[in-house]
């Protein structure tokens, strides 16, 4: 079993918010994106698996001219499928260790309380409604139609003061707010709930 956890993985980070993964652990394989919670460069994906000989069975690449580390770690080549990559976790290693164990949950659990003060804020607007339970640091609202929900995100992406895209969730149009960035603060959840009340009262 494979757990994709792009966001929710880094809730295992957060004693606050780790039931939220309960079981987790039972999973054989897992992966989460660095950069929507670390703020890493774009592509710094984390792939983890329970069982490496699967992942190098997999992934695996031993030729002659390619020497191996029989002592160390181990052979990047020997986890993922590219040989000419720049050092993807060097990114993520310095994120984890400036920030270590306590600052990673920290971060994590202030995402977490923003999204729901953005959502607690949204929720007072005049024909929005949150559609999601609110647990972690993603917010799913609707306008009343799909048609409105995606009027309501085309002004609010045009005016540019906030990023926030249209999705689809349980079968409707939604305006989803995903909240990743570690420099969000108090001011940033006012002017995001500000910019949606403008767009939804045009």
């Amino acid at each position: 079993m494979h757990v994709d956890g792009a966001f929710g993985l880094w809730a295992a980070a957060a004693p606050a918010l780790r039931h939220l993964v309960s079981g987790l652990a039972e999973a054989d394989s897992w992966a989460t994106d660095a950069h929507k919670t670390l703020n890493v460069p774009y592509d710094c994906g984390v792939a983890i698996v329970a069982d490496p000989s699967a992942l190098r069975s997999a992934l695996g690449i031993r030729t002659s001219y390619l020497i191996a580390d029989e002592t160390g770690p181990g052979d990047p080549h020997q986890r993922v499928p590219e040989l000419s990559r720049r050092a993807r976790g060097v990114p993520v290693w310095a994120a984890v260790r400036s920030l270590g164990r306590g600052g990673v949950a920290d971060l994590v659990e202030r995402l977490a309380g923003n999204a729901k003060a953005i959502a607690a804020g949204l929720a007072e607007i005049d024909g929005v409604q949150v559609v999601n339970d609110v647990d972690y640091t993603q917010v799913c609202v609707t306008f009343g139609s799909d048609e409105r929900t995606r009027e309501v995100t085309q002004r609010l992406i045009a005016e540019g003061a906030v990023w926030m895209s249209g999705s689809r969730w349980q079968g409707q149009d939604v305006l989803r707010v995903s909240v990743s960035n570690w420099s969000t603060d108090d001011d940033d959840v006012r002017q995001s709930v500000a910019a949606v009340r403008r767009a939804a009262t045009v």
